[in-house]
């Protein structure tokens, strides 16, 4: 039984047994009618104590402090940081219970949100590999290493020096990782000598708060053709040590097959207005898809999980129902990956991105392939899509959209209903927007189809892809 809603916060229920999960990778309990959404690593059907720190009108917040009872979805983590590191927070989780929470979450959003007409959702397409399925990470290097309790305790000096993630709600605060199992090799490898080679000559690792020290940020990309890209932020423009760093990784790792570095003082670590150098081999990698190779560099935008990106794309191409005579609009196109996925079942493509970089990424992918009938545009997306943009390119027989978490500005699903194509292909990472946007499109569009794909284990995020035929 849950205290009343004047208790002070927070205090302690004890043995509650967790129904299921909830949104955002959090679960949930239903106590006396009431919500209580629990954080930490429950699982349903575990019978656990939990500390309820929120209260609101229709619900609580808490976080799992013991377990009494494990649920039978319960499995043995992997990773040696699970539980510190939130990387992957469902790790504890069966992973075809994973797969059933992510399938009901796209049902539920489009039934309760959109309110629309559904077919059959087809089986989610779950990943072939659950571990090692990224292609891109990055690792902070920090002077404010996470400490365990027993180090907090000790006496003697410990060494700070952190090279992994930032610590949930700590941004000040970086867990050493000792071995990821989100990238495959040579990440671990890559990361661990870097850190050793750093901490051996002496140079300094940042501080956040201070917004001081020289090595910061390290990225690394592999791809299905074998090459790997490491990008290295700096925070101090130091010639000598920047070399030093660079000339350490290329001779111990060969199979780097793009390095760069790039001088960052900022208050953030994103690259994209940096200048980034390529100090040695070519300044791209490249992924592969059905004899397609697209150029990704140190700035590129690329699905994460390779393999399930490829599924993810097969699945929009078989909805989009292509003859080999449409015109395709592909909106949020980046760099154009699906655009020219698709370009060789249509008479043309054309794209359109809000970063000039991704539609330049995108115009070089058509070319390498001997691609010629994209065209690709760079703006603001309900800005572009104008009556006059229309009557210049045509207007579209099937759009393919593919907007980020917050879904499509509704200028742009009014000027899809104006354009009118026969089919939109909608493919989102977020099943709530999505189902959102669907009500709006519902009036002159009726869905034909829904797949969920599940692009990364071991968290709450699901990707979903919706078909649509003008009515």
């Amino acid at each position: 039984m849950l205290p009343k809603s004047n208790q002070k916060l927070p205090y302690l229920l004890e043995r509650v047994r967790i129904d299921d999960f909830a949104a955002e990778g959090k679960c949930l309990s239903r106590i006396d009618g009431e919500v209580l959404f629990v954080e930490g690593f429950a699982a349903p059907g575990d019978l656990a104590d939990v500390r309820v720190f929120k209260k609101k009108k229709n619900f609580r917040e808490g976080q799992m402090v013991a377990l009494h009872e494990p649920s039978n979805l319960r499995v043995t983590p992997e990773c040696e940081h699970f539980g510190t590191c939130g990387g992957c927070k469902w790790q504890h989780v069966d992973y075809a219970a994973q797969l059933d929470f992510k399938a009901r979450h796209v049902r539920d959003a489009l039934e309760r949100i959109g309110k629309i007409d559904l077919p059959p959702i087809q089986p989610i397409l779950g990943a072939p590999e659950i571990y090692f399925y990224r292609n891109k990470l990055e690792f902070t290097f920090s002077s404010l290493r996470w400490l365990t309790d027993e180090e907090i305790k000790q006496t003697d000096e410990v060494n700070r020096n952190a090279a992994g993630f930032h610590v949930p709600r700590r941004f000040d605060r970086v867990l050493d990782i000792r071995r990821c199992h989100l990238q495959p090799d040579p990440s671990n490898a890559i990361r661990l000598a870097l850190k050793n080679y750093a901490d051996e000559q002496g140079l300094s690792f940042y501080d956040v708060v201070k917004q001081q020290g020289f090595l910061r940020l390290l990225t690394i990309r592999t791809s299905s053709t074998g090459q790997v890209m490491v990008v290295v932020q700096v925070a101090e423009p130091d010639e000598l040590a920047t070399a030093g760093v660079m000339d350490f990784l290329k001779s111990h790792f060969p199979e780097i097959t793009s390095l760069h570095y790039a001088l960052n003082q900022k208050g953030n670590d994103t690259m994209h207005d940096l200048d980034v150098i390529c100090w040695a081999g070519t300044p791209y990698i490249e992924e592969e898809m059905e004899g397609l190779r697209f150029r990704i560099g140190p700035k590129s935008f690329y699905q994460t999980n390779s393999a399930q990106a490829y599924q993810l794309y097969r699945v929009a191409r078989d909805f989009a129902q292509l003859s080999g005579d449409e015109l395709v609009y592909d909106l949020y196109t980046g760099t154009g990956t699906i655009a020219n996925f698709v370009a060789r079942q249509v008479r043309k493509v054309v794209g359109l991105e809000y970063v000039p970089a991704a539609v330049e990424d995108a115009h070089v992918n058509s070319v390498v392939n001997g691609i010629t009938n994209t065209a690709f545009f760079a703006g603001d997306m309900k800005k572009l899509l104008t009556p006059g943009f229309f009557s210049a390119q045509g207007h579209p027989d099937v759009v393919i959209t593919d907007p980020p978490r917050a879904g499509m500005d509704l200028e742009v699903v009014l000027a899809l209903l104006d354009a009118a194509p026969q089919r939109i292909v909608y493919v989102s990472c977020n099943p709530a927007t999505q189902a959102r946007d669907l009500a709006l499109l519902d009036g002159q569009y009726a869905v034909t189809a829904v797949q969920p794909v599940d692009m990364f284990p071991h968290t709450h995020h699901v990707e979903n892809v919706v078909g649509l035929v003008r009515r």
